[in-house]
């Protein structure tokens, strides 16, 4: 019964497949609005915004997990994250550095109210509306702090998008051995790799994005967000069928 109260997916490799594609596609996304288009960063955060509130209206309606409602709140929540972040940087001159602090703070304080009210932060338990909206508020400023530190490490400390990605990698891959072999608590071991992979997914989008000049492959915006959407939906598609194929396995009878 808890699985199907559940308003979050289960965590297995999908989930961490199409959160790393959608957290890229935010970055390009949110670009590709902004400049390729000329919307300007208010205007397209106004927009998206908008969007967003209907789809998470949407999403507390339903009231349990629905693959297609689900992740499409993500990516756009992707996206308004990334216009946070850039519009703080872009138009009010904050720094990478206080932007990266101030989502650091907020993320915990969040966190903190979380758990002082539910005593839990754990996925598998997000079943009522109260720990859905703390879970929102929570992925909207891990996908604003992980904008503001990818930027840091690619562009203001000049790593480049190349090798912030594999830092960000490298970083996962340390978490996933410490919890699959150094017992590291699961929550906390969730949380951390789930803050990562926004940065992990700005890298490599802005890697695929970007001209060669900037240190890119030039496939830009367009072509990389197209790619990506077209995985994700076709992802969502299939985790849609598997939970209808399932909703229709006869439940086992106990005597």
């Amino acid at each position: 019964m808890n699985k199907i109260l559940n308003r979050v997916p289960e965590i297995t490799i999908y989930f961490w497949i199409i959160k790393v594609l959608a957290t890229t596609v935010g970055e390009t996304a949110a670009d590709f609005l902004s400049a390729t288009l000329h919307l300007g960063l208010g205007i397209t955060s106004y927009i998206m915004s908008g969007v967003l509130l209907m789809a998470l209206l949407n999403q507390f309606k339903l009231k349990r997990y629905v693959p297609a409602s689900f992740w499409f709140v993500v990516v756009l929540i992707s996206i308004v994250g990334t216009l946070i972040t850039d519009r703080l940087v872009d138009e009010l001159g904050v720094s990478l550095v206080t932007t990266t602090v101030i989502f650091s703070v907020s993320l915990l304080v969040v966190f903190a109210l979380w758990y002082s009210n539910e005593k839990t932060l754990a996925m598998h338990s997000i079943n009522t509306a109260k720990r859905e909206l703390f879970y929102w508020v929570a992925v909207l400023f891990t996908f604003a702090l992980g904008t503001a530190t990818g930027d840091l490490l690619a562009e203001s400390l000049g790593l480049g998008y190349a090798q912030s990605a594999l830092i960000f990698g490298a970083s996962i891959a340390i978490i996933t051995i410490g919890y699959y072999y150094l017992w590291m608590n699961a929550v906390l071991a969730f949380w951390l790799a789930y803050i990562l992979t926004r940065p992990l997914g700005a890298s490599i989008g802005d890697l695929l994005s970007q001209s060669t000049t900037n240190g890119g492959f030039g496939f830009g915006t367009v072509g990389t967000s197209m790619l990506f959407l077209s995985i994700i939906v076709s992802l969502v598609i299939y985790l849609s069928l598997k939970q209808n194929k399932s909703a229709l396995l006869p439940i086992d009878r106990q005597d």
